[in-house]
């Protein structure tokens, strides 16, 4: 299915999306991108549906050709304290304060968000497989996500961060059984509980 440009003609919106929010550990990512009117490129879609060599590939050319683009992140420690829903809406909004235009409308991946600054919004399920702009975002706090998990792989190498990218695999579930938590697992997630070392 091919994105659609804009919501609505001649105005300017950001298209926002966040990554990580199923993980067991590191921050949920958001980003925010506006692209000019007459941006086009065939590749960029949903990141899910994109792999990862394309989807480096679209992060230097979204950042080096939209009107402005910024990505945030909510810390574990946030995200316990205030769930993980609240966790990706508030990096979203961190996300829209370091733009360095104001959009005009916000396009929000998925069901729920909180309004930012009287801007209108819409919230549109699978909106990375819809919009260019809400793809394009997600394109950035995935891949800017996926350069801050392997980076603390590095730390911890047994968790296997470099691949799993502290998604709830087997092997990463058998790791927290076996070393216990680290300062970057969510501690409130009932599966990162589950797997839990017994005191």
């Amino acid at each position: 299915m091919l994105l659609k440009y804009f919501s609505k003609p001649n105005v300017i919106e950001a298209g926002c999306d966040e990554a990580g929010r199923g993980c067991l550990a590191g921050p949920v990512f958001a980003a925010a991108v506006i692209l000019p009117f007459d941006f086009e490129n065939k590749l960029l879609n949903d990141s899910k549906q994109v792999s990862e060599k394309s989807r480096n590939q679209l992060r230097q050319i979204i950042e080096q050709q939209s009107i402005t683009w910024a990505v945030a992140q909510v810390s574990p420690e946030e995200i316990d304290k205030i769930n993980i829903l609240n966790a990706s809406i508030l990096a979203m909004h961190r996300a829209l304060d370091k733009l360095n235009t104001s959009p005009q409308l916000l396009l929000i991946d998925g069901n729920r968000f909180h309004p930012y600054n009287n801007i209108p919004h819409q919230c549109l399920i699978k909106g990375d497989a819809r919009y260019m702009s809400i793809a394009a975002a997600s394109i950035l706090a995935k891949t800017h996500r996926d350069e801050y998990m392997q980076n603390i792989h590095e730390i911890f190498p047994h968790y296997k961060w470099n691949k799993n990218k502290g998604y709830p695999t087997i092997q990463h579930k058998k790791a927290i059984a076996e070393f216990g938590l680290t300062e970057y697992h969510r501690k409130t997630f009932k599966s990162t509980l589950q797997t839990k070392l017994p005191l």
